[in-house]
């Protein structure tokens, strides 16, 4: 019953229709190795069609690098139906044969959906979370925290920032992932290394979501305000950095506000107390919609970033911090 919930499961998260199909035919590349013919060109057509109706989904939600390219080999004793998995699909050349194309989809969902260790799908409130993990060792308290934090911070980050955001988010939990964490469109990698040797970094949910929320696409502003105001969020509204052991660093004349992350975002937090309540949202609007510029800032606070950087320096203890805990 377990396995037939996965199955059904993946067949949702993955979809169908032409968005996917066609998606899947720019980005992705089948090499069916068929040298003795041992199927006609309609089967191959079939399997080909099958293969970009269901791995460009697998391939989106199953994590860090998984290929784009693949190839099919034909078997005929050792795979009774299909075998697949990231860059790699084995079809029982006499199973196939007289296969309907959903009958062949279905069986392709079924051998993806065994690469993953766990997948669940829960809803609240008008919100969705996928959780992939491809860790056989993930903590369950660290799971149970990462959704949590989700539905706790997400739906206030919407609201707050960008009511256009999805409601619709996926968590990948990747042993390949060897950074922190990172947002592309929907889906969040967290890395199962990280997690494991950080499980109290549960506020890593609130930056990485924020980075959904933000939504700026290419060339929108530096990287340094985009990681600046993700981590200005986390601190102003994670659920518990003090049990994460995170705060924000105080100032040294070594620091520029082009080092991004928290030192960006301590300065942000000054800028909040000290010279204008609200920038930091109006920045954000600005970068979403493509408004940003250099002169953003004389424009909303009278000063350029650098002037404001060298007021920073002066009086950087002139401000109040406040760390979220449970």
């Amino acid at each position: 019953m377990k396995k037939k919930f996965l199955i059904l499961a993946l067949a949702s998260l993955l979809g169908t229709g032409a968005f996917a199909q066609n998606r899947g035919q720019r980005e992705y590349k089948i090499i069916i190795n068929d040298a003795d013919s041992v199927t006609n060109a309609d089967v191959d057509a079939k399997l080909k069609a099958a293969f970009f109706q269901v791995y460009p989904g697998f391939a989106q939600a199953d994590g860090y690098r998984t290929k784009r390219n693949v190839e099919l080999d034909f078997v005929t004793d050792e795979t009774p139906t299909i075998k697949a998995r990231a860059g790699e699909i084995k079809v029982n050349s006499e199973w196939v044969k007289n296969k309907s194309q959903k009958k062949i989809e279905k069986e392709l969902f079924t051998a993806l959906s065994k690469n993953w260790v766990s997948y669940s799908k829960e809803k609240h409130k008008g919100y969705t979370l996928t959780l992939i993990s491809k860790d056989p060792n993930l903590d369950p308290v660290v799971r149970k925290k990462l959704i949590k934090t989700y539905f706790e911070i997400y739906p206030t980050l919407v609201k707050t920032f960008n009511n256009k955001s999805t409601n619709n988010v996926l968590f990948v939990v990747d042993t390949a992932y060897k950074a922190v964490a990172e947002a592309s469109g929907n889906r969040i990698l967290f890395s199962a290394g990280y997690m494991k040797a950080h499980p109290t970094d549960i506020d890593v949910v609130t930056h990485e979501t924020m980075h959904i929320v933000q939504g700026y696409g290419y060339s929108a502003g530096p990287v340094w305000l985009t990681e600046g105001i993700a981590d200005y969020v986390r601190y102003k509204y994670g659920v518990d950095n003090v049990g994460s052991k995170w705060s924000l660093p105080a100032y040294n004349d070594k620091q520029s506000y082009k080092n991004s992350y928290r030192i960006t975002a301590r300065f942000f937090a000054w800028l909040e107390q000290n010279v204008k309540p609200g920038l930091i949202a109006t920045l954000d609007q600005q970068l979403r919609a493509h408004q940003y510029t250099e002169q953003s800032w004389a424009a909303l606070t009278g000063k350029t970033v650098d002037q404001l950087w060298e007021d920073y320096s002066k009086e950087p203890q002139k401000v109040t911090l406040t760390y979220s805990s449970k």
